[in-house]
């Protein structure tokens, strides 16, 4: 009896699936043959599939307009873009397309904004929510945008430093918020995250500094949980916590209008994932509209910041499979054509999981293999996915006249600038400047500048700007 690697997807996941299907012998991805994808333009290549960027805008904002009208929420929500998730043009193109609101981190996010707004993909009505550290020049294009007119930029505080900072640079009226500290998962390095404001402090802060800057008007408290928004002690607890501080800030600041519920919802890293995304929005408005109604106060506009579920699953990388390499007795090898390092550094760097699939040959046997990349360093691998902490892919037959081809799923969110792509880097935060050291021939040293910082018009180009 043949055991096909067809048979053990059916009979270990329900497939096919939302976005996944079987279509004479290949796998089709939200519909798009990837086979013809290879005939056309071969491999190794990233995939985006820019329409599915839409799809998971329309559900979330289905979800909690539902909610809200089930649990008769008086306030607005607003759905925002992290723009570090991926800042390519056609990504934010596409999202902005859908009434969406952008989250900004850093200096160079502020030309990209601008670029945006040039183009008329943005007016200036779109609300800009602006997290990060805020360095000097980051700051100075937040105010640009205050007096070009963005009506609806806000500067989220993320120390209580930033706001003489930011009081100092200008007289025009800012809007800004405050970043509540949240305590992180028990397993983490350390207790509370660097990012925010403490808890124990904010309404210290607001009454004493904020409230005697008559200029600078107080409209968001911004709560981020890092692990995401998840059905657990630790998510609802720092919710609890958010919504507390959120009730003694507004009883001090009325014109307080917005509660930023910072932190993403998950997306599908394997077959089997499970998330009642319903459940959750409806158990956070519910809980918003509760609290709110016990204190006697009015219920806040909810702004959300989804990165990863925005983009995360319109994206795929595709490899041929080399060769199969057998090192001893346990251990099977398929080395793909091109560093797994390089492009999809999240499975290197936090050993983050995605929906691995061969695209042909399902009609073949399967083996348990490790995954290794063309480069030459030792942790260039993938081994691990949620069919029991194990890699099944087909067998290659010996002298076969198509090669085996796989693909890594829903890898649409950070892999990019993470692995700098082109010469793009993490938040848009530049390179630094490269200096050479060096001893002229009387032992003296010399210095050179081998590489300005990086520019940002050469970043903005890479990404289609």
């Amino acid at each position: 009896m043949k055991n096909t690697y067809a048979d053990l997807i059916d009979q270990t996941y329900y497939f096919p699936q939302e976005g996944f299907d079987l279509r004479n012998g290949y796998l089709h991805f939200h519909g798009v043959s990837i086979e013809h994808l290879i005939e056309q333009y071969g491999t190794p290549f990233r995939l985006t599939y820019l329409p599915k960027i839409g799809d998971q805008i329309k559900r979330a904002k289905n979800w909690f307009n539902k909610a809200m009208k089930k649990n008769g929420y008086k306030g607005k929500y607003n759905y925002c873009y992290c723009t570090k998730c991926c800042h390519f043009q056609h990504m934010l193109s596409e999202a902005l397309t859908h009434d969406i609101h952008l989250e900004t981190s850093s200096s160079f996010d502020i030309d990209l904004i601008i670029k945006l707004f040039d183009s008329g993909k943005l007016t200036k009505s779109t609300i800009l929510i602006h997290n990060g550290y805020k360095t000097d020049d980051y700051l100075r294009k937040i105010i640009q945008l205050n007096k070009m007119g963005f009506k609806n930029s806000v500067t989220v505080l993320d120390s209580m430093r930033e706001l003489e900072r930011l009081n100092g640079m200008t007289r025009k009226t800012l809007k800004i918020g405050l970043r509540l500290a949240t305590d992180l998962q028990p397993q983490s390095d350390y207790y509370t995250s660097r990012l925010g404001i403490r808890p124990s402090e904010i309404i210290d802060f607001y009454t004493n500094k904020v409230a005697t800057k008559k200029r600078i008007k107080l409209k968001m408290l911004h709560f981020f949980v890092d692990s995401g928004v998840k059905d657990n002690m630790h998510y609802w607890g720092e919710f609890k916590k958010a919504l507390k501080v959120f009730v003694a800030l507004k009883k001090v600041c009325p014109e307080l209008k917005a509660l930023n519920l910072g932190g993403g919802f998950p997306i599908r890293n394997n077959l089997g994932f499970e998330y009642d995304y319903k459940y959750m929005v409806e158990e956070i408005v519910r809980n918003i509209k509760e609290t709110c109604n016990n204190e006697g106060i009015e219920e806040p506009d909810l702004f959300t910041e989804f990165g990863k579920f925005t983009v995360g699953e319109s994206g795929a990388v595709i490899f041929e499979v080399l060769e199969h390499k057998k090192q001893n007795d346990r251990e099977d090898w398929y080395i793909i054509n091109n560093s797994l390092m390089n492009t999809i550094p999240d499975a290197w760097s936090i050993l983050e999981k995605f929906i691995l699939l061969p695209i042909n040959k399902w009609d073949k046997e399967y083996r348990r293999v490790n995954i290794g990349g063309i480069s030459c360093d030792q942790s260039d691998y993938y081994n691990s996915e949620e069919m029991n902490q194990q890699v099944f892919l087909p067998i290659i037959e010996p002298k076969a006249k198509e090669p085996l081809y796989v693909g890594f799923f829903h890898t649409g969110a950070y892999q990019e600038a993470i692995s700098g792509y082109g010469g793009i880097k993490h938040c848009l935060i530049p390179a630094p400047q490269h200096i050479v050291v060096d001893r002229d021939k009387t032992g003296n040293f010399t210095t050179k500048v081998y590489r300005e910082e990086q520019k940002v018009d050469e970043m903005l180009s890479i990404l289609g700007y």
